[in-house]
Parts: C-alpha cells; structure tokens; sequence
C-alpha cells in the first residue's frame, strides 16, 4: 500500500511548510518506533564509486528537504544511498519571511524563498551524529554563508563551516547558487569563485594531513547561465580540481509558468519545470570539463526517464527533492528498480 498516496491529499491542504514540518516530524516518529521499515523498497542495487566514495546507489536525496540534519536514516529507510544536509551555516539563522514556500501544482513544481533557515553549524552537527545512526549511507553536508555577511567576508563564512563539518561528513556541498540570499551568486562568478575555491582547497589540504582523513567538495551552480559562463566555470574547475560539481540549484527563469498561480512569486523554482534546463547544464559541463570531476545531477528529476537523461548526459549521480515531494517514496523506488 502506497502511505504517501493516501496522506498526501491531507498534506497538500495544509500551507506548504506546515505539511513539511509535519511530514518530518512523522519520519522521526517512525524513526524512534523503529518502523521506519515500512518506507523500505527492499531492492538491491549495485553501488558506485564517485568522488573516491562507494555509494550504495545513485540517488541522493538534494539538499534543502533535511536542512537540519534530523532525518537521515528515516531517508535512508526510502532507500536513498545518499543524504545532503542543509544547506548549513556558521550561526542559526530563520531565513526569509513567511510565507515562503508555494506549491505549483500544475507544473509539478514548487517556488521557494527559504533563505537558508537553518539551526547553524554547531547544532547540526548534534542533530547529523543522532539521526545517520543506522544509515550504511553517504551524508553530505551543505554549506553556505550567513546573510549578514557581507561577500567580501564570505570565505571566512565557508571556511568556518568547512572546518568544523569536515570531521562528521563524507562530503562536503559548497552553496553559492541560491538566488534566495541576496548576492550569493555573484560568488559563483569565476574571478570570485576562484578565490574561495582555493581557500577551501588548501583548507582541505590541511585537515587532510592533520587527520589523515580525505572529505572531498562539492561545488553547487546555477542553471540560469549562459554558455559562456558556463565554459569559464569548467576552466576554473578543470584547473583548481575540485572533486565535484552538482548541477544544479532552482531557476529564476519562469518560462513554463505564464497562467498558473503564484506565478510571479520571488524565489527559486524546482521541480519538473526545470529539468531540461538543468540538463543542458550537465550536458555542457560534461564536455568542457576534465572527466576525472564527477557531476550530480538535480533539477526536475521526477520519473527513471529524467533521473536516465541527466545520467546520459554525464551525470554520475542524481539528487531528488520537488519530485519526492509530488510521488513521495514510491519515486525512489522506480529509480532504484531502474538500475540506473
């Protein structure tokens, strides 16, 4: 019996951020009860190295679902082979005003403008040791910079992070695409990028040699780009050797949108209305940049058929959010039945 189908009709009559307090709070509760098994899809899958890790499959959960950190292994029940936390910051922030999160139901889609609401480093760091507990999966930790802090600070913000997460996660996603804290993206510009990139990777260097532990990084881009960004983008990653690129965060674009409510909310847009989009983006990163940096693939992933073509478009793995939102669990399932 599908759980989800049956709640969902109640879940969608509530303001969309109550229902996704509410369904956590549920996947906690099944955690705690040890029932948790009952979300299970009980399917095989072969792992797959990537980044220097074995995952146990290619579907990760995105960040942003799990910004606190307090449900991994209840995911992991859905049988996700990764979870991405976050996206965490140096201090607790609540992030934008409400109301914040609209659903798009006609396009399958959602627009947010959360602002990185989350209980800050330190405490998710707690929440992440408590909740992987049982989770033979991966967990990714997401980091971004507090809205206070002005850009020309920002890498004080992301080292802060990267240092204090480097110890708990198995990777680490660096933000700088949300279009929902203001100028965050202008550090994906490459003359700026190029400088926190660095910043982190020598970071990374030396917490490697004082633990004797290698996390590897993740670098978190935009799809509303032009080609050419897009292709500086590669050069900087080819030459810096990041250890990955996830692509890619929500649009600002509103293309298929013209007619539908909350059409002209602010904020970022994911879900079905994004997935060529994001592909394209895969598409052309994979043939700029060096193939020894893996792409995760996020952005409209709703059926096998989207989670294939963002693989076949050089995507290594793939990340879910909008679509587990719309078919709940039973999403997973299909993906892990198609033995991507």
């Amino acid at each position: 019996m599908d759980f989800y189908k049956l709640t969902r009709p109640l879940l969608f009559r509530l303001d969309p951020e109550k229902a996704h307090h509410l369904t956590l709070a549920g996947l906690r509760m099944l955690t705690r009860l040890k029932a948790d098994s009952l979300l299970s899809p009980g399917i095989h899958s072969e792992p797959v190295e990537v980044m220097g890790i074995k995952f146990p499959n290619r579907i990760g959960l995105a960040a942003g679902l799990d910004k606190a950190g307090n449900c991994i292994s209840g995911f992991g029940a859905m049988g996700f082979g990764s979870v991405e936390v976050g996206t965490i910051t140096p201090l607790p922030q609540n992030g934008n005003p409400k109301p914040r999160l609209f659903r798009i139901r006609e396009r399958e889609a959602i627009i947010n403008r959360m602002g990185f609401n989350n209980p800050g480093i330190d405490a998710a760091l707690k929440n992440i040791a408590n909740s992987r507990k049982g989770f033979a999966g991966i967990v990714g930790i997401n980091i971004g910079k507090n809205k206070d802090t002005d850009n020309s600070q920002a890498i004080d913000d992301y080292l802060t992070c990267f240092r204090k997460a480097y110890p708990s996660a198995d990777y680490i996603a660096v933000n700088i695409s949300s279009p929902n804290t203001v100028g965050l993206r202008e550090l994906q510009l490459p003359e700026t990028a190029r400088n926190l990139l660095l910043s982190l990777k020598q970071e990374q260097q030396k917490l490697h040699e004082e633990s004797g532990k290698y996390v590897p990084f993740a670098v978190k881009i935009a799809p509303d780009m032009e080609s050419r960004q897009i292709l500086a983008l590669a050069d900087l990653f080819n030459d810096v050797q990041i250890d990955a690129v996830i692509a890619t965060n929500t649009t600002i674009r509103r293309d298929n949108l013209q007619g539908v409510p909350h059409e002209n909310e602010k904020g970022g847009l994911s879900g079905s209305p994004l997935a060529r989009q994001s592909t394209e983006v895969i598409a052309a990163l994979y043939k700029a940049m060096d193939k020894a940096i893996p792409i995760i693939g996020a952005g409209g992933i709703d059926s096998a058929k989207q989670a294939r073509a963002k693989i076949e478009a050089g995507a290594k793995l793939v990340q879910i959010y909008t679509g587990l939102i719309y078919r709940g669990p039973s999403l997973v399932n299909e993906l892990l039945n198609a033995k991507l």
